[in-house]
């Protein structure tokens, strides 16, 4: 019995790492081409840096109302993959092509239609208002593309396919790069291996960044659409587009709360990014650059969030609950230890990483300071995306909505309007807030986790 446990947990282990590493690869490289974009801009000097970052958790707003409906379909599509219903699983795909023409095409109206409002709500610093709207505006042009590439990919992740998205998030990478370089610069003598040679560039600054991002979400969106299409698993192929509400339903029984969730908490983002703007164009680019830093240390985290989805997906809909309990033991211990040296790697590092970005020593030291803070609770943070992220795959989507809900709102934005207002705290103070938040989750979702409530089976 012993040597059978051993065999299934050594399994187990395969299973999980196949499925999460090429994300984290992905990850990986979308992060390396953001620390990429940071630098190139910030070489620009701080107001171009500010311009970009002051619409940054607007991004985050949409974006993640799109990832909200593809968590939709990852829960049915795994469910469906793991009971071993293909029909279901490629009907539900040929849906999804549906949600993504109606979501893309709105979404494109709408944030051009906002383009020239949203720095105004943002309150960013009026002489840096007509750059960042455009930036927008561009950055936002492929938004039908951006959708499919998030809701394709989610669907191909769900049956266990991390391989194709990533494949498609290097090549995406590679181009926004590539076109960065020839589109922010104008053209100027360049010398490699001691060879001198006039580099040709289109000299646009910050509006070449973002030009040179939405071709590669455009191409992005076509290849991740095509591969959809050719798969042997979900292709859509001779499947009806008309809405099926047998499928949308479930779909969107999940989708919703977690999109309202995700609303909720990433309008909190915006909140949170708006009394940090009013703190000055120091803090701004601090907290832009510490943000873009930051991210690059949650990627074994949300790399294994998209493992432990699917896999619970797949465990719920086979009805297995033994599977599920031994997914939880796996996966707890393995991120929490992932992100112990994540944290200590963003704590060691962080002068480092900041000084790449900015010539300014206020905003080197102020990066530096709140990103030692954030890199203390990370291992906390890393059990709690765990958590919800087998609580998703399975469809369970109502207590990350209030957990989330109640920690952004009730502590971080509460908070930070507090200590900035009436207590003339900065962005340190803020970021003490951010960090407070993600306590509260880990709390709230041991608790969960403790009492069974996170196994929709238990009840």
């Amino acid at each position: 019995m012993k040597r059978s446990s051993i065999q299934i947990n050594k399994a187990m282990i395969v299973t999980i790492l196949s499925l999460a590493w090429p994300t984290m690869l992905e990850q990986l490289m979308q992060t390396a081409v953001q620390y990429i974009d940071t630098a190139m801009v910030g070489s620009l000097g701080t107001q171009a840096t500010a311009a970009v970052g002051a619409t940054t958790t607007v991004n985050w707003l949409i974006g993640s109302t799109v990832s909200a409906l593809g968590v939709g379909f990852l829960s049915f599509i795994a469910k469906a993959c793991g009971a071993g219903d293909r029909a279901a699983a490629s009907k539900a795909v040929s849906q999804a092509v549906i949600v993504v023409a109606v979501t893309g095409t709105a979404l494109t109206a709408l944030t051009l239609g906002l383009s020239g409002l949203v720095p105004v709500w943002m309150r960013v610093e009026e002489d840096i208002q007509g750059l960042a709207s455009r930036y927008f505006f561009i950055l936002y042009t492929p938004m039908l593309f951006r959708t499919a590439s998030t809701i394709f990919g989610t669907a191909l992740r769900a049956a266990g396919d991390t391989k194709t998205p990533m494949k498609a998030g290097i090549w995406m990478n590679l181009i926004n790069v590539a076109l960065n370089f020839l589109l922010i610069y104008p053209t100027r003598e360049l010398t490699v291996l001691g060879l001198r040679f006039t580099m040709p560039g289109a000299g646009m600054g910050v509006l070449g960044a973002a030009v040179a991002s939405a071709a590669a979400f455009a191409f992005g969106g076509i290849r991740i659409t095509y591969a959809l299409w050719k798969h042997p698993l979900l292709s859509p192929k001779g499947q009806s587009f008309k809405p099926d509400m047998e499928i949308l339903r479930p779909c969107l029984k999940v989708a919703m709360p977690n999109m309202l969730q995700r609303f909720g908490t990433s309008l909190g983002y915006v909140a949170f990014a708006t009394l940090i703007n009013d703190l000055g164009e120091v803090a701004t680019a601090a907290h832009t650059i510490a943000n873009t830093v930051e991210s690059a240390f949650y990627i074994p985290g949300y790399g294994m969030q998209t493992a432990a989805a699917t896999l619970a997906g797949n465990a719920y809909g086979a009805k297995d609950r033994n599977r599920l309990k031994d997914l939880a033991a796996m996966f707890i211990p393995i991120e929490v230890g992932l992100m112990v040296l994540s944290g200590g790697a963003l704590f060691a590092a962080a002068p480092s990483l900041v000084d790449i970005f900015s010539d300014s020593r206020e905003v080197i030291d102020l990066g530096t300071a709140v990103l030692r803070m954030v890199a203390v609770s990370e291992p906390c943070y890393g059990f709690s995306i765990i958590i919800e992220g087998m609580m998703l795959g399975m469809g369970n989507t109502r207590e990350p909505f209030v957990y989330n809900i109640l920690g952004m709102w009730g502590v971080r934005i509460v908070g930070t309007f507090l200590c900035t207002t009436f207590f003339g705290g900065g962005l340190v103070a803020a970021w003490g807030c951010m960090i407070a938040h993600n306590l509260l989750l880990f709390v709230l979702f041991l608790v969960c986790y403790l009492s069974g409530r996170w196994n929709p089976m238990n009840r």
